[in-house]
């Protein structure tokens, strides 16, 4: 009898945000994410369509999500950090279903305990992807709007991210538990 094939896409948010955790998620392929519309790279999502997405994909889908916070980026660097929340992600998922095969976006080379393949802009070309995609930036969002520091810093309107709204806040309100210190080297608190 042959096994039957896990395919599992990983994607994550968050990773050049000032602020916040990187967060990934690891996502099963399942037929139906093929015929939903709204199952696409995020970034090319509204909110509203992002999160009429995810409550779909929560239904439908089998997901794991893992997340590395401000502290471990600026201990380890970001990229053992996605790398870490990628892995954390699996290892959620690993409690539902085991995968056969890994699809992450990106070109880096992580390690993982299955086969897999980096599959560049495979949130533009693979469902799975996609929906780890729409997946992570929700949940990386709803954590940054509900945070105790979101009033203070903005987060409601950059989520986290560098724009001049949230380089004045910083400036007013110094650098938080939140902020990657060495994403803001160049600001003393």
């Amino acid at each position: 009898m042959k096994a039957k094939s896990v395919i599992v896409g990983i994607d994550e948010a968050g990773r050049g945000a000032l602020a916040g955790p990187v967060m990934a998620c690891a996502c099963v392929f399942v037929k139906s994410l093929l015929s939903m519309p709204l199952i696409r790279d995020s970034k090319q999502l509204t909110p509203e369509q992002r999160e009429n997405a995810y409550e779909w994909i929560c239904r439908s889908c089998c997901f794991g999500v893992g997340m590395a916070d401000a502290a471990f980026i600026d201990a380890n660097g970001i990229l053992a950090a996605t790398e870490r929340a990628m892995q954390d992600a699996v290892s959620q998922l690993e409690k539902k279903v085991t995968p056969t095969y890994l699809l992450v976006d990106g070109r880096d080379a992580f390690w993982f305990n299955y086969a897999h393949s980096s599959v560049i802009r495979g949130d533009e070309s693979e469902p799975c992807i996609a929906a780890a995609s729409i997946v992570a930036k929700v949940t990386r969002d709803r954590f940054m709007v509900t945070h105790d520091l979101a009033t203070t810093y903005g987060f409601t309107q950059h989520k986290g991210y560098g724009t001049p709204s949230h380089y004045s806040k910083i400036a007013a309100h110094g650098i938080s538990p939140l902020h990657r210190k060495t994403f803001l080297r160049n600001i003393h608190p």
